[in-house]
């Protein structure tokens, strides 16, 4: 098994998913361990002094002003979690809970905020455990950092809450008593240092970006599959032509494409032939696909900023032992780059719509209606080019931007917040709407390369055979109408895994994204 060092730096994004998704063992170095202990240790013994910190000795938000006794200190930071979970909504999915407990470990490793190695020890075994605390997904407005949810987390540390275990789900003292433990008693400031923070808004962010970037080669593996069976051309791919307009993403997508679509058959069929220029949806694909790609790599440089960053408040610098109150707990960096990288997966399940419209469209191609023999009897892909509409029309609603939003909080105390949790939470169901988009155009071009075969059969390029192939050990060619949402659900269930994309690099080599 995998084990990742959750106190190390740099944490980079795929160490996040190994812990989030795939179970890898979390660990902790005694270099780590050393740096918790130093500021816990100043922690108390400040308390000890009657010091005035924020938080620590003090309430919380609006209620600053007011001292807490040395003998409530504990108290205090209880009440933090209880009064702090007010989420509503679904549950957040297992991954997310996990990759969030991962990065609260890890900004608590970097030991600005005074929490005891005791506390991180709690989470460490809940990863490692299989431990996933219920988490609401709506209440944060992203400034204080994610503080509803995050509450809901630490409600489960001190026994309270509700956590899943080994697939029941029950109150978190249930939960400890089943692992052996006793509800944490918590000490000066680390009920806040639990909850003041990005980490829900960032962890999100980290599996989207992660999506974004297997859905982005998708995309263009889609897009070739199209061009081929709608007899489009391979000169708007001609690396010259992106060389003198040089954005990053363009000039990949037009590599990626013509490296899968060379050797092809179909498009060497009809060279010369009267066609002048091909539709935007293929001609433009490279400055379409390839300005979503430069979307998702602005939203990943933001992520691993953040990833290794400590967004906690007050933070406690322990070699010169001293305090400074900031606000690295506002969430805008994340919640600017959501919302663009929501426009940037938007536009590829946009693109990707009109693709299918030419493919089921007889009189944009020269293939079958709606892609089905005995037309009429048979609808074929016709409700799957609907699916497709709807899904995108409802995108041009969630991607309007979160972060131009902002209600005061706290009683004015905190009078601008980034929405930065709501923002990512738009981008991830933008993401799987556009994964459904996607499978349905591979679904059509698979379905297309059958009718042609039956008038001519050619060979794809290499790249997008493979991509056929991985379609056609999945979803069978579409002779008569069957149940389509059954070949729906499996072609997104394949595109999810990164099969598609596997397959693809290993003939062609590796696909350019981010």
């Amino acid at each position: 098994m995998q084990t990742i060092l959750l106190d190390k730096q740099p944490i980079t994004n795929s160490d996040l998913v190994a812990v989030a998704r795939n179970n890898a063992f979390a660990d902790f170095s005694q270099e780590g361990e050393a740096r918790v202990e130093k500021t816990s240790a100043l922690i108390r013994k400040w308390v000890k002094e009657k010091k005035v910190i924020y938080g620590i000795t003090t309430g919380f938000g609006a209620m600053c002003n007011v001292i807490i006794p040395e003998k409530d200190t504990s108290q205090l930071q209880e009440n933090i979690l209880m009064s702090h979970a007010a989420g509503v909504g679904k549950p957040l999915p297992s991954d997310v809970v996990r990759a969030i407990m991962a990065l609260r470990v890890h900004d608590l490793s970097l030991g600005y905020s005074g929490c005891r190695m005791e506390t991180i020890r709690y989470m460490l075994t809940f990863l490692n455990k299989g431990v996933s605390p219920i988490i609401p997904e709506k209440g944060s407005v992203g400034s204080s950092g994610d503080l509803a949810p995050t509450s809901h987390l630490g409600l489960v540390l001190i026994g309270r809450g509700e956590a899943e275990y080994n697939g029941k789900r029950m109150a978190g003292g249930e939960v400890l008593r089943e692992l052996g433990l006793e509800p944490l008693k918590l000490q000066g400031g680390e009920g806040l240092a639990l909850i003041n923070g990005t980490q829900v808004m960032t962890a999100i962010g980290v599996l989207v970006v992660n999506d974004a970037v297997r859905l982005s080669k998708t995309a263009d593996i889609a897009c070739a599959m199209s061009l081929e069976v709608l007899m489009g051309s391979n000169s708007e791919f001609d690396p010259r032509i992106h060389q003198i307009r040089p954005h990053p993403g363009q000039i990949a997508t037009a590599d990626n494409i013509l490296r899968m679509i060379q050797g092809s058959e179909i498009i060497d069929s009809h060279q010369g032939c009267a066609r002048i220029q091909d539709a935007y949806t293929l001609r433009c694909a490279p400055q379409i696909h390839g300005a979503s790609k430069d979307a998702v790599a602005h939203a990943m440089r933001v992520i691993d900023i953040e990833i290794n960053s400590t967004t906690t408040n007050p933070l406690i610098f322990a070699d010169t032992e001293e305090v400074r109150l900031g606000g690295n707990f506002h969430g805008q960096p994340v919640a600017m780059a959501a919302d663009y990288l929501s426009m940037g997966i938007a536009e590829l399940g946009s693109v990707s719509e009109r693709r299918i419209e030419r493919l089921v469209n007889p009189q944009l191609s020269d293939l079958p209606p709606f892609l089905i023999n005995n037309g009429g009897l048979n609808s074929g892909y016709m409700i799957g080019q609907y699916a497709a509409a709807a899904l995108v029309s409802e995108n041009k609603v969630l991607a309007h931007p979160a972060c131009v939003d902002s209600i005061p909080t706290s009683a004015n105390k905190e009078d601008h917040v980034s929405m930065g949790t709501i923002a990512i939470r738009q981008t991830r169901e933008i993401l799987d709407n556009v994964e459904n988009v996607v499978a349905i155009e591979l679904l059509c071009a698979a379905q297309a390369y059958d009718l042609l075969n039956e008038i001519r059969p050619l060979k794809g390029g290499v790249g997008t055979r493979v991509a056929y192939e991985v379609i056609r050990r999945h979803v069978p060619y579409l002779d008569k109408d069957r149940d389509l949402y059954l070949d729906i659900e499996t072609m997104v269930k394949v595109l999810k895994s990164g099969e598609i994309v596997d397959a693809v690099e290993a003939a062609i080599g590796t696909l350019k994204g981010n």
